[in-house]
């Protein structure tokens, strides 16, 4: 298998097409859609085995919405960008749970480092329901869902592989769906904090930056796993590799 440098299915299949020269890749169906000029949605579906040995990925769905200047952007174009990830998540939760089901959500990552915080930083955000809806649940609408939330830390803190945590907070606190929240690795600069990607098979930390840890999936706990992850660092080497690129195509136009 490759070593792509990147979580990014979208990455992965752009890189596996240019290196073997093929216009599709067997076992990966694509879909591209466009919003407004500003942002751009690429449905990667692994379909079979073909896929999987492909991309090394695991069959199931990936989405990859990039947003378009976005440090720079207005409210309405933010908007419109939450709007559409809104509307994605909102579909992979409908295909695995009910409206009442209970969603443990999860944020990887070590919030002392500022390229792997997204995860705990994200957690502060939750409106968390479980504890509301157990002790008063007259406050709270009929038919609110019973949300919990964790930011398990990382083995280098906690000496425990999250996967191990989750194990147990799964067999105790049973939820029907886990969603987890991560940052990821690109191959691409102008993607850092720009691109957001949705996926319904689970994550393996550190798995983009060569540090890969125990998977947290279906396979591991039991309980379908959906990841949302934001790229947050670039491998130097493909930073390397991309500069020598450019520097030859440069030399190649006799510039």
């Amino acid at each position: 298998m490759y070593n792509f440098r990147t979580d990014l299915a979208d990455e992965r299949n752009t890189v596996y097409k240019k290196i073997n020269n093929l216009q599709e890749v067997e076992g990966i169906e694509v879909n591209e859609e466009e919003f407004n000029n500003n942002i751009k949605m690429t449905k990667i579906i692994v379909v079979d085995e073909n896929g999987e040995k492909s991309l090394g990925k695991p069959k199931g769905v990936y989405i990859t919405i990039d947003i378009n200047n976005l440090h720079i952007a207005q409210d309405e174009e933010i908007e419109n960008a939450a709007s559409c990830l809104s509307k994605e998540l909102k579909d992979l939760i409908q295909k695995y749970s009910d409206r009442s089901s209970e969603i443990l959500v999860v944020g990887l990552g070590n919030e002392y480092v500022t390229p792997d915080a997204l995860g705990p930083k994200v957690i502060s955000d939750i409106d968390v329901t479980r504890h509301i809806l157990n002790y008063m649940p007259n406050v709270l609408e009929q038919g609110t869902r019973p949300v919990s939330a964790i930011s398990p830390g990382v083995l280098g803190t906690t000496g425990i592989e999250t996967v191990e945590i989750l194990k147990g907070i799964v067999e105790n606190v049973k939820p029907k769906l886990l969603i987890v929240i991560d940052a990821l690795a690109s191959r691409n600069i102008n993607r850092i904090s720009k691109t957001i990607q949705l996926s319904d098979t689970g994550i393996s930390p550190g798995s983009g930056v060569g540090n890969k840890r125990n998977e947290i999936s279906y396979n591991t706990l039991n309980v379908p796993v959906i990841a949302i992850g934001v790229p947050t660092v670039v491998d130097l080497a493909t930073i390397t590799d991309d500069c020598l690129d450019i520097f030859i195509g440069k030399l190649q136009e006799g510039r």
